[in-house]
């Protein structure tokens, strides 16, 4: 049995949760998610907590029911406390500015790059004072949708391996290359 799929999901205080056979409904302080599960798998509320089960070992059901247990967990953890990635500028001249929901990048190409967030996502650009940095914060309820925002952000100006500079994520560890000269000069 998976360890991940037998592990209870607890429910907090405000979280309100509706199974209709498949479908799966999650009500919280901060929104609404809803998610369709495999008709193989169904869920048993047990004292304040709910388990995802299924029937058989068979090799569809054992490959989901790790995964729909993290998915429905996600939803009660975003509606309950909301998700958050956070993204750091890092080059000389390189900057983020708000734009009412949107972001503007000014990241060493010619033009400006919009990003306009995703619907239940929200963007908001801060400075960090620790590293003298532009840092842009991305938060809300769906986990998927909140990396994904954020990874199409990183697309756009990606850290370069020489020089490090680009979008990152904060704490990412960019190892740099050295260059030409710093190569030939070590044989």
């Amino acid at each position: 049995m998976s360890r991940i799929g037998k592990m209870p999901i607890t429910i907090p205080q405000g979280v309100d949760i509706k199974v209709d056979g498949t479908h799966v409904q999650v009500k919280g302080p901060k929104g609404l998610l809803t998610h369709e599960m495999p008709a193989e798998l169904r869920l048993e509320r047990e004292n304040g907590t709910l388990k995802v089960e299924r029937d058989s070992g068979d090799r569809f059901q054992r490959s989901q029911h790790g995964l729909q247990r993290t998915l429905i967990a996600n939803m009660v953890q975003g509606v309950s406390e909301g998700f958050q990635k956070t993204l750091q500028i890092v080059g000389v001249g390189y900057r983020a500015t708000q734009k009412g929901n949107d972001v503007e990048l000014q990241i060493g190409y010619s033009h400006l790059v919009l990003v306009s967030p995703y619907e239940g996502i929200t963007l908001e650009v801060a400075q960090d004072t620790g590293t003298k940095s532009t840092v842009i914060h991305v938060r809300g309820i769906d986990k998927q949708r909140v990396g994904q925002q954020a990874a199409d952000i990183r697309s756009v100006r990606p850290p370069d391996s020489y020089k490090g500079k680009g979008i990152r994520y904060l704490g990412e560890v960019v190892k740099t290359k050295p260059g030409k000269r710093q190569a030939g000069a070590k044989k």
